[in-house]
């Protein structure tokens, strides 16, 4: 038996990722299936509210609705991975870790200025809600291109 591509990807799946303030302020969004707008600001609402009200002893894995919800705590920064009910949570948690460190390694300052740097890392790291690199050298390559061509 067959299945599509579209079938073998609801099984393993990113739905968004966001990285909210502790004002529960959105500084980036992405999402790997379509949500209206108006949803859009709703669902982000709710996710926000829910994981920001937990204690730092609380699990960082939540049930939500029909899927579930993975964050981090960095200093004032959240990273929020809505995933599919079949996606691996830990696998997702040190994925959220991996983003990070990379942003660490990327950016010596404040990040919110580069948002189109964090997305193009974001983009080398998830393609069409699926993890598809890991290795910070690689993830970087592109962006040390970019920087090589503004220098010039």
């Amino acid at each position: 038996m067959h299945r599509s591509a579209t079938e073998i990807n609801k099984k393993a799946m990113i739905k968004f990722f966001l990285m909210v303030n502790k004002q529960g302020q959105t500084r980036l969004s992405r999402y790997y299936e379509h949500v209206d707008i108006h949803k859009r600001t709703m669902l982000e609402a709710e996710v926000i509210k829910n994981c920001l009200s937990r204690s730092k002893d609380q699990c960082s894995f939540i049930e939500y609705k029909d899927f579930k919800l993975v964050y981090r705590q960095y200093a004032a920064l959240f990273v929020v991975v809505g995933i599919n009910e079949t996606e691996n949570e830990m696998a997702v948690y040190e994925l959220i870790h991996n983003f990070v460190e990379v942003l660490d390694k990327y950016f010596s300052r404040v990040i919110m200025f580069n948002l189109d740097r964090v997305h193009i890392i974001l983009d080398e790291m998830v393609l069409n809600g699926c993890i598809v690199e890991t290795n910070r050298n690689r993830i970087l390559a592109p962006l040390f291109v970019l920087d090589k061509v503004a220098e010039s």
